[in-house]
């Protein structure tokens, strides 16, 4: 039986770490691979954006007019605006929080009663409770209470990144659904940037470009993969173990 779990267990890790296993194997001593470009729209976690919209309005044509509802100028547009349409983000994080919060709190509580007199009856007291009660002293009560709470916060983050992103969607509202994916090899360590978000083209500068806050929904992830994000990372068995340990 001990053979028979020890192997079920080595089958387990196997299954768990196989594949990504023999993928490092082959990529022992070369450069990590890029990966390839990809359509966006053909990853199998791609959900289209569905979201409430407001009535489709319909575009108004004046005669002897150049003017069309919605443009900036009487010449072409070369924003983003169409699927396959680029534009760049640029990501500038420069975030400080600091937050201090102390809270203290003493109560103090006292109570005595007596009953030393009471029209003489205080005296058959003793009919009544045990011999040793004394009727100065019937009711003694004492409480203190004390409460003291510190919370400190102290966070910083700087980013300053731009990255491309291609339009995946052209929401009926006229919004834009962008995708942009980035990898920048440096020796044999792999920097990614990926950033899914919702631009208005109202937002979209002349030179086609757009700030990360004004990307509703964004999802932005910064991270590597490489010889050093290895190092970094606990190994797999103690990955699983720790996954699986329960104290």
């Amino acid at each position: 039986m001990p053979f028979l779990r020890f192997g079920v267990l080595a089958l387990l890790i196997t299954a768990l770490a196989g594949c990504n296993t023999l993928k490092r194997l082959t990529e022992v001593g070369e450069e990590p691979r890029l990966t390839e470009i990809q359509n966006p729209v053909k990853q199998p976690n791609y959900q289209p954006v569905s979201l409430p919209m407001p009535a489709v309005e319909p575009v108004a044509y004046h005669e002897n007019s150049l003017w069309r509802t919605g443009a900036r100028a009487f010449f072409k547009d070369q924003r983003a605006a169409r699927v396959g349409d680029i534009m760049t983000i640029t990501i500038t994080i420069a975030d400080n929080a600091n937050v201090s919060n102390t809270t203290t709190r003493t109560r103090t509580t006292a109570e005595d009663a007596s009953l030393s007199s009471f029209l003489g009856y205080e005296a058959q007291l003793g009919n009544i409770l045990p011999d040793a009660v004394d009727p100065t002293s019937l009711v003694d009560a004492d409480s203190t209470t004390n409460s003291t709470g510190t919370g400190t916060v102290n966070r910083s983050e700087t980013i300053n990144l731009k990255v491309a992103a291609v339009v995946t969607q052209v929401l009926p509202n006229g919004n834009l659904v962008v995708s942009g994916l980035q990898e920048i090899r440096i020796n044999y360590e792999v920097r990614e940037l990926h950033i899914n978000g919702i631009v208005r083209p109202e937002d979209i500068t002349a030179a086609n470009t757009v700030s990360y806050e004004k990307v509703a929904e964004a999802r932005i992830a910064y991270g590597g993969r490489g010889q050093l994000s290895d190092v970094q990372q606990p190994r797999y068995g103690m990955q699983i173990y720790e996954t699986l340990f329960p104290f």
